[in-house]
């Protein structure tokens, strides 16, 4: 069977975009080259309520593992400060499900979903795949982080990601541990997703992420564990070109996560929404030039606070433990205030300029960041 889609990707993006070209009455195939969709699992699936709401998606009561109340924030030497999150509606999802969801929203429109089924090649007419040759007319990669490892891997860092059961963990409070020695340009994190449950990580420039992550552990306490994925994450930000030809390329194989946190669930969701409009729009015109409107549109929404988060990283990225202690140092609970109310989960470069500390800072900071502290700002 021909259609007029396919789309090599089965997760939040791909679905998404699927989802939307169906809507449209044009036939769309996806193929997940994994047994299941949502496995294996390598997001933390934190999100908020207003991005689910823009995604067009109410979890079911399967999907939604938890909701968070606070994020505690932890410096090299240990001390740390609390964010209030209830203002942000900050959740935790679980993805196999949430997949699966937007799977069923994308079937119940008329797309078609194949599992175990693998992108080989484009080709003229279409795509040559694990199930043999289909004929289509527009190709969408949302392979994710897979597909840019291939062409660039100075964007990506290693990490480690498990699940476990332990009594000492917060049902209702994100922690995050910023360590430039033991994990080099990003952190370790615990995202509960149950009493007793949570999701343990560790991602870092040149690190071992399997020893990385059991040193992490050790340190916490007793644990069990229950699931261990490793993968890399992209950091680097969106890619150049999102339309090449007849190709459309979605989510993190677009380079659309967060360089900051690597989470894509919303930037990422609403790229495979947009590029299913545009290409609904190519298909019903003929006009090719409706595809950029898929660009076009993701960067007027992301790519300022993307330039910015990029801006944030590499600031970030020249800090010592000595200083992002010296920033703990001088954070004011009415800093933490402002940024529990103001700040946005899904734009949320303000908040770290204001943690860079532009109130009342550290001196020695502010030198050292200097032109590009005050860009972040504007």
């Amino acid at each position: 069977m021909d259609y007029d889609v396919v789309i090599a990707g089965g997760s939040v993006a791909g679905l998404l975009c699927a989802r939307e070209i169906a809507s449209k009455n044009h036939s769309v195939l996806v193929i997940e080259e994994d047994s299941e969709l949502g496995t294996p699992e390598h997001c933390g699936g934190v999100v908020s309520i207003p991005a689910m709401d823009d995604l067009g998606i109410i979890p079911m009561r399967a999907t939604l593992d938890n909701k968070i109340r606070s994020a505690r924030i932890v410096a090299p030497s240990g001390k740390n400060f609390t964010l209030d999150a209830r203002p942000q509606q900050v959740i935790v999802l679980d993805r196999r499900e949430f997949d699966k969801q937007i799977a069923h929203q994308a079937q119940v429109k008329g797309a078609e979903i194949r599992v175990k089924s693998s992108l080989r090649e484009i080709t003229k007419e279409g795509v040559r795949t694990s199930d043999g040759e289909i004929k289509c007319k527009i190709v969408v990669d949302a392979r994710g982080v897979t597909s840019l490892v291939q062409k660039d891997r100075t964007g990506t860092l290693q990490s480690a990601q498990y699940e476990i059961f332990a009594d000492w963990i917060d049902k209702e409070r994100i922690e995050v541990y910023l360590d430039q020695e033991k994990y080099p340009g990003f952190f370790a994190w615990v995202i509960p997703t149950r009493r007793d449950e949570a999701k343990i990580g560790v991602a870092g420039k040149g690190i071992n992420p399997a020893l990385a992550i059991e040193e992490f552990l050790k340190s916490k306490g007793k644990y069990s564990t229950i699931r261990k994925i490793f993968a890399p994450i992209w950091v680097k930000g969106p890619i150049k070109e999102f339309v090449t030809g007849n190709v459309v390329t979605i989510g993190d194989a677009a380079g659309q996560a967060k360089p900051t946190t690597a989470g894509g669930i919303y930037s990422s969701g609403v790229g495979g929404i947009l590029a299913g409009n545009a290409i609904s729009k190519f298909l019903e015109s003929g006009n090719k030039s409706k595809l950029l409107e898929y660009q076009k549109e993701w960067h007027e929404k992301f790519g300022k606070e993307f330039e910015n988060m990029l801006l944030a990283r590499s600031l970030l990225e020249r800090l010592d433990n000595k200083s992002i202690d010296g920033i703990f140092e001088s954070i004011t609970p009415k800093m933490l205030d402002e940024i529990s109310k103001e700040g946005s989960f899904d734009f949320h470069t303000t908040s770290v300029a204001k943690l860079l500390g532009v109130r009342g800072s550290v001196k020695a900071i502010q030198a050292i960041l200097g032109n590009e502290l005050r860009r972040l700002l504007n």
